[in-house]
């Protein structure tokens, strides 16, 4: 039997009782990419927001993954709270977020991290650390006494959820599986076997 309900009261308390359970980053979540030939390629972010309108991290739209978004814009997302004993799987479509969402949470990371989003070629080769190190003091004395400004090449992706599946842990690996899956304007939701 499946019920018409909305997902993200249930995303948000799982994700409140993972920020107070988890040691270390309980936003982390695996984000999975696929390229125009379907070749795929996984790596953990951050979660940096979340609304009805989907999940957002941020990256250099340069690197590897935004390239593959570009790509392919789908993409699935997985936070595991291995104690909590819980999982989340989100597939969807992406889409870049705007401008102005990107500049506000620009301005709030460390300055430290604002000038290696300048420094950095993320995903390209590089040939040394010290190579790096001295384009971020480069930088670092670029913006020397002045606010970073967001570079043109950074900026955040928004998953736009059309499935979430939340996966709870039970004894003898007999699990429950609640899935939530896009209809319309709305969510049908049901349950998976183990």
């Amino acid at each position: 039997m499946t019920t018409l309900t909305d997902p993200f009261p249930l995303f948000d308390q799982w994700f409140a009782e993972a920020r107070e359970a988890e040691i270390n980053d309980p936003e982390a979540m695996a984000v999975a990419t696929a390229d125009a030939e379907g070749r795929p390629s996984v790596r953990m972010v951050l979660l940096k927001g979340h609304d009805a309108r989907g999940f957002v991290f941020y990256t250099n739209y340069e690197s590897r993954k935004a390239g593959q978004l570009d790509a392919n814009p789908q993409a699935a997302l997985l936070f595991h709270w291995k104690s909590l004993r819980r999982q989340i799987r989100i597939e969807g479509p992406v889409s870049k977020v705007s401008a102005a969402e990107g500049d506000a949470y620009f301005a709030t990371r460390s300055r430290d991290s604002q000038l290696g989003a300048w420094a950095s070629e993320q995903s390209r080769p590089l040939d040394q650390r010290a190579t790096f190190e001295a384009r971020y003091e480069a930088i670092r004395q670029r913006f020397e006494g002045q606010d970073v400004p967001r570079p043109p090449h950074w900026s955040g992706f928004r998953v736009a959820p059309e499935r979430i599946e939340f996966w709870q842990d039970r004894a003898h690996r007999l699990h429950e599986r609640r899935l939530f899956t896009r209809s319309g304007d709305g969510w049908i939701e049901g349950l998976l076997y183990p």
